[in-house]
Formats: C-alpha cells, structure tokens, sequence
C-alpha cells in the first residue's frame, strides 16, 4: 500500500479563541519556557484515569464518502478505547457540529462536554480516484491545534489511514509511539477438540481484515514476523518430522529453512532479518541453532543435556532469552546471540516458559505456571522487577505490540471451548478480548507497518 503523507499547518486563533483555552486539567502538562499548557497524558503510572477525547464523523468531500468518514472516526474511536487511555465520548453529547476542518472549532462546546482533545477529518476524493485524508487533534483547553496531517492513498486502505491517524493521536497525547497501524499473524482453529483444523491467519491488531494463510491440511505452530512484516516463520508438522517454513505474506511463496535431523521448535527471526534461531531435538534434549538466511550455514548456540528452547533476541540483537529446564524445571536464561555462558534471571515459585524480549528492551514477557494457574507476566532482563498481569487457566504465548506497552496472549479454557486472543497493558490493566472469527492461539504481533 503506497500512503503519501505531508503536515497540515496550524490555523490562526482569534484572541477570543485563544483566551477561550483555560490553565488546563489534571491530564496537562506544563510546558517549560512559559509555553502554553497543552494536554498530555502521563502513563508512566500504574493507574491512568483515561483522557476524554471527542472525534466527531469526518467531513465528506462528497454525499458518497460519508460512510468512509463515519468509518474512519469509528475505527480511532475503537483503537484509542482499546487502549484503555481514552475515553471517547459519545457523538450524541455533542454540542457543535464540524462542517469545515479549515475553520478552528468553537472550544467552549467541547469544554461544556469535558472533552480535553478534539479530532476533526476530512476524507475527498481526488479526481485521480485516490482518497485524501485530512485531520487535526486540537487542544480544547488551550484551544490550540496539536498537529495535523494529510494523507493520499488508494480507498480500499481507509482502515488502514485510520489507523495510521490513531497512532499520531496516540503519540502526540501520550508521548510514546502508537501501535494500531499493525498486523497479527495468529493460528485459527476451527473443529471439534479431538480433529481440530489449525490455519495460519493473519488480522489487523483489532480483529479486521482477517485473511487465511495456509489451508489446514497440515498442523501449523509458532507463527513469527520478520522486522519487514512481509515474512513469516513458523514450524509445520506435515509428513514425518515437524519443518520450520519461511512465508511470504505478499507474495504467498513458502520455502523450508532447513532439513534439520530431529524435530525443530519454535523459530524467531533475528533483529536485522537476517538469521532465524530455532530448538532442535536430538534425542531426550534440545539445542539452539541459529541459521544465516543467505548463506544456510547453521551454529549451535547451547550444548546441554537439558531442553532449551524458545529463544528470543533483544532488540539489539547482542543477547538471546530462552527456556530450559538444565535447572530441574524450565526457568528463563540469558546468553549473548553468539552463545557462551548463560545466566538464569527467574527464581520465583513455578516454572517459566514462553519468554519474549519487548522491542523496547526494558522488559522479557513469559508464561508462568504454578498453583494450577497459568499467568503472563513480565521482568526485567536481569530478573528483577517481576510482574503478573494476568492469571487464569490457561494463559499462554505472549507477544509485545511494536510499542512494548501492551502484550497479546491465548486463553484456552479447556473442556469443549477452544482458545481465544486476549490483550493486556503491561501494568496489569485494561485486558480486552481481540474478536477472531473462531478459536485462536499461537499470537505474535508485527512491527509497526511501514
């Protein structure tokens, strides 16, 4: 998809309107220099009142764009509710009507309705057939614009302008990056309990969109983005031994890694794309290995008579968390990427499985069981800080947004239910069910689309 982007300037304020932006709320920040206070929300605390934010339908160019305009609204109205940060409020409260984006809105009728930021849109039509996209988030209490932005690109992508426009409102009123212009690759499960049918699918982050990947004649596991979002990895068990394939999303060719002797597990792509690490079984014990993708030449990275296996890269690529149980029971270690001494960083009761490193590098994601209950939880990567966000029966397989602010992970309540994608903000807050269109599992989340 091909989205032209460019800056909409500020409009001038009348000293009427100006005057009109109070001190502010408790969600503003003051500025240094003696700049104007302008609404930010702070989300580095644990609990966050979300911020009410008012987005009327966005102007149509045309009487046939009204529904695009209805359409966009809604999708960032249901991305910034999810996040659980904002509170959109109801369009029936609204007191002004937005006729024109070029003209600065009436602030006292959205203070009179508590909105602390307002969003305002335009979509038309290009006589080239392709659709301009134009918005503004406004500061109600400063009656200031925050920022502006156009957008030129085909029809068929307006979710996706709508997204892309969620993720500027997010940044600019939190101050970290947004995360709903993204794709979830998820394993979609249809069928009764002893004959399931396993697909690969692939979704937007909120459900839409959905769009089947393989057909389900073979069981798929541990699908996995590439930094590019155009590739998957994941493992399939077709005939004989389980194979760790290569998928291109966009032009739907596979290809294997590698003909490993034993079973492989639980592939993940290097930072830079360039290497997929993954468990192979040889015997009673697995190891890591690491593939060079150009050149096919394989490392072995541990050499335990243990089990180790889930590995994930850091960000940066210097070091590799994984799973093994060379302790007694699987814990979560710590190696650097090229292997050498690895260093256990859980201690706490139960074992520890899953791990994924967030794409922030503050923080390793895992699976914890324990006391019949399976939670999801976070630490740091020396082990300290450790915190469940989660508990339940049974939570599994966590997977970080490309802003490493939210985890999605799968619940299967056992018994005749299959499992669902849930979400969770890493403070514990907010878990929302994703809608999938039947069971799923296996979740792993891409990188911002670019």
């Amino acid at each position: 998809m091909s989205v032209m982007s460019s800056r909409l300037p500020a409009l001038p304020l009348s000293r009427r309107q100006a005057l009109l932006g109070g001190a502010g709320s408790a969600a503003a920040l003051l500025l240094p220099g003696g700049a104007q206070a302008q609404t930010r929300l702070q989300i580095t605390e644990g609990n966050v009142a979300p911020m009410p934010i008012a987005i009327p339908n966005f102007v149509a160019g045309t009487p046939s764009d009204n529904e695009v305009g209805a359409g966009v609204a809604q999708v960032i109205t249901n991305n910034l509710k999810r996040s659980g940060l904002f509170a959109p409020i109801d369009q029936a409260a609204f007191i002004e009507r937005i006729n024109s984006i070029d003209t600065p809105p009436q602030f006292q009728s959205w203070k009179s309705i508590n909105a602390q930021a307002l969003v305002t849109g335009r979509m038309t039509r290009q006589s080239d057939g392709r659709l301009k996209a134009e918005f503004r988030l406004w500061d109600v209490a400063a009656g200031q614009q925050l920022t502006g932005q156009q957008y030129f690109t085909s029809p068929e992508y307006w979710r996706r302008i709508a997204h892309i426009i969620s993720d500027q409102i997010y940044e600019r009123l939190t101050g970290e990056k947004g995360y709903f212009d993204s794709r979830v690759v998820f394993v979609d499960e249809t069928g009764g309990k002893e004959r399931r049918v396993k697909r690969l699918a692939l979704m937007d982050q909120d459900g839409a969109n959905v769009r089947y990947l393989t057909r389900g004649a073979d069981l798929v596991l541990t699908p996995r983005f590439s930094p590019s979002t155009q590739e998957i990895t994941y493992m399939e068990f077709g005939q004989g031994d389980p194979r760790v394939y290569l998928f291109n999303i966009e032009t739907g060719q596979r290809e294997i890694v590698g003909n490993f002797p034993g079973m492989s597990f639980s592939p993940r792509f290097s930072p830079d794309g360039q290497r997929v690490i993954m468990s192979l079984q040889q015997g009673g014990n697995s190891n890591l290995f690491v593939m060079d993708l150009r050149s096919k030449s394989t490392t072995r990275l541990t050499d335990t008579p243990a089990i180790d296996t889930s590995p994930s890269y850091a960000p940066d690529g210097s070091k590799i968390c994984f799973e093994s149980d060379r302790g007694g029971k699987p814990q979560i270690y710590v190696m650097p990427a090229g292997g050498g001494g690895a260093q256990r960083i859980s201690f706490g009761e139960g074992s520890y499985s899953t791990p994924v490193w967030s794409p922030r590098g503050d923080y390793i994601a895992f699976t914890k069981q324990g006391g019949g209950q399976f939670s999801i939880g976070i630490m740091k990567p020396d082990g300290s800080g450790e915190r469940l966000l989660t508990s339940g029966y049974h939570n599994e397989g966590p997977t970080f947004a490309p802003n490493g602010r939210v985890l999605m992970f799968f619940r299967d309540p056992g018994g005749s239910g299959g499992p669902s994608l849930f979400t969770v903000d890493i403070s514990g807050r907010n878990e929302q069910k994703v809608p999938t269109p039947g069971f799923a599992s296996d979740p792993a989340w891409s990188p911002l689309l670019s």
